[in-house]
């Protein structure tokens, strides 16, 4: 029976109900999975939450906040009696804060813009710019350079439409090398148009690996742009703007991961890691994105710590820094512990979001459902949470495990509402829904235990060869290979 965990149920019942489906299977394992359930759901995980989220506010990588908020992680890690944690250090190229953005369209009509830069992007002079808007759909080198009378001393406008009619994913290759192309050319500044109604702006970089952009991109609402669009329509359409941008940014940065770890009692020396972003964007507070997870990262941490004895296996519990700049800080991880990853049995990873509970996606490997099948079964139907995905991702810290070859398992929830508040202003702790948020959490922790409490490893690391296979067939195989990660 599947239970739903609903906001109708009074919380004593759903715990009953909980504890009741998981009763099922004998075994020690089954009476830990309890323990484990009703560790969380009874206990402290959305005051940790609420901490992590009002109390640092947005976690940009390589900021003061986000630092803080990893010397807050560690501390929580070694209050659950954890004695192995640590900050392990990794660079991006460039440090960037955001400052602040404006906008105005000074003709053929006045009016403000709802504008913001995008993150890694450079300021603008002093006093900023202003120019004729030019548009632009295609953003080949070919169309670039043929326009380049047109596009020096002016703003560049994206025709979203066409330029990413295709998919972003596509687009990728074009867009990083479009920028440089446009400064060649004398642009002034480019105008992104964002992809939501209403003017609601998302944040997100001008690119990955935190470099700095070659010129100021600056995001604006969609009917903004729209509107701009019309105006160049007209006979002799012409539209001014003035855009201005002051942003901080540096050279090399340190950022820290936060790592801690729980030997084995029988195999120390092999290890499972569960894993969650830490940073996130700086329009909200990262509640969603990725608080929660972290905060899921933290509680399987105080539960398991808990118990009377460890598991079989050694059980790392990872916070990442640089996710949201294109996944480096698991990347980073993966490169400076590559000695040591043919021990590590399997990734747990969560990042989207603490919607109703579904399961695991399983990355495409069939032999890695087939074993999760039993776990799914008797310890997390109760939790709704028997769900398994055969959907292959590379888009959070899962991802350059996977690469690896290892066991790769990443938190499958309902997302019918997450990009409601992803990346945006709205992305808040009052979001939360804490049944939700405690269910998930619950499987994350059961599910760690049991994998490395099983005597065996639950499925074989993979080589380069069937890992290229996946991705070929899920379509990835030119994005991983344009984020320089995936050589074939």
């Amino acid at each position: 029976m599947k239970i739903s965990l609903r906001r109708s149920l009074p919380f004593s019942v759903v715990l009953a109900l909980v504890l009741a489906c998981a009763a099922e299977p004998a075994g020690d394992v089954q009476q830990t999975a309890d323990h484990l359930v009703g560790s969380i759901l009874t206990g402290p995980s959305m005051n940790t939450l609420h901490e992590l989220a009002d109390g640092f506010g947005p976690r940009v990588s390589g900021s003061p906040s986000y630092e803080h908020a990893a010397e807050w992680a560690a501390d929580r890690f070694r209050s659950y009696g954890i004695q192995n944690v640590r900050l392990e250090a990794f660079t991006l190229p460039n440090g960037w804060q955001r400052g602040w953005a404006q906008g105005e369209m000074t003709s053929p009509v006045e009016r403000p813009l709802h504008v913001a830069s995008l993150g890694w992007s450079p300021s603008t002079q002093q006093g900023g710019v202003q120019g004729d808007v030019i548009v632009i759909g295609d953003l080949s080198a070919d169309s670039i350079k043929a326009q380049a009378a047109q596009i020096k001393d002016h703003i560049v406008l994206f025709d979203a439409a066409k330029a990413f009619a295709d998919g972003y994913r596509k687009v990728l290759p074009l867009l990083r090398p479009a920028y440089g192309l446009l400064r060649d050319e004398g642009a002034l500044a480019v105008l992104f148009p964002d992809r939501e109604k209403d003017n609601v702006l998302n944040a997100h970089a001008a690119g990955y690996h935190a470099t700095l952009g070659p010129l100021p991109v600056v995001q604006t609402g969609m009917e903004d742009a729209q509107m701009m669009l019309r105006l160049l329509q007209e006979p002799k359409g012409r539209v001014t703007v003035k855009l201005e941008v002051q942003n901080a940014t540096s050279g090399t940065t340190q950022v820290h991961n936060v790592v801690a770890e729980i030997r084995g009692r029988e195999h120390p020396d092999e290890w499972i890691l569960i894993g969650a972003h830490l940073d996130s964007w700086d329009f909200g507070t990262g509640a969603q994105d990725n608080g929660t997870g972290s905060a899921m990262v933290l509680e399987a941490a105080r539960a398991i710590a808990s118990l009377a004895q460890p598991p079989r296996r050694s059980i790392r519990f990872a916070l990442w820094g640089g996710e949201e700049e294109g996944i480096l800080g698991s990347l980073a991880y993966t490169q400076a512990h590559r000695a040591e990853l043919d021990k590590c049995v399997a990734v747990l990873n969560t990042d989207n979001g603490a919607g109703h509970p579904r399961g695991w996606k399983v990355e495409g490997r069939k032999d890695l459902k087939a074993a999760m099948e039993p776990i799914s079964e008797s310890l997390l139907k109760g939790l709704s949470g028997d769900d398994l995905s055969m959907d292959v991702t590379y888009d959070t810290d899962h991802g350059p495990f996977l690469l690896q070859g290892i066991p790769a398992l990443d938190l499958e929830v309902d997302m019918a509402h997450y990009m409601e508040i992803h990346h945006k202003s709205s992305d808040t702790f009052d979001k939360v829904d804490p049944l939700n948020f405690k269910a998930d959490a619950a499987i994350v922790a059961v599910t760690a235990w049991a994998v490395a409490q099983d005597p065996q490893p639950i499925s074989a690391h993979i080589d380069h060869a069937a890992v290229g296979e996946i991705i070929r067939k899920a379509g990835l195989e030119d994005f991983l290979k344009e984020l320089g990660v995936w050589n074939p």
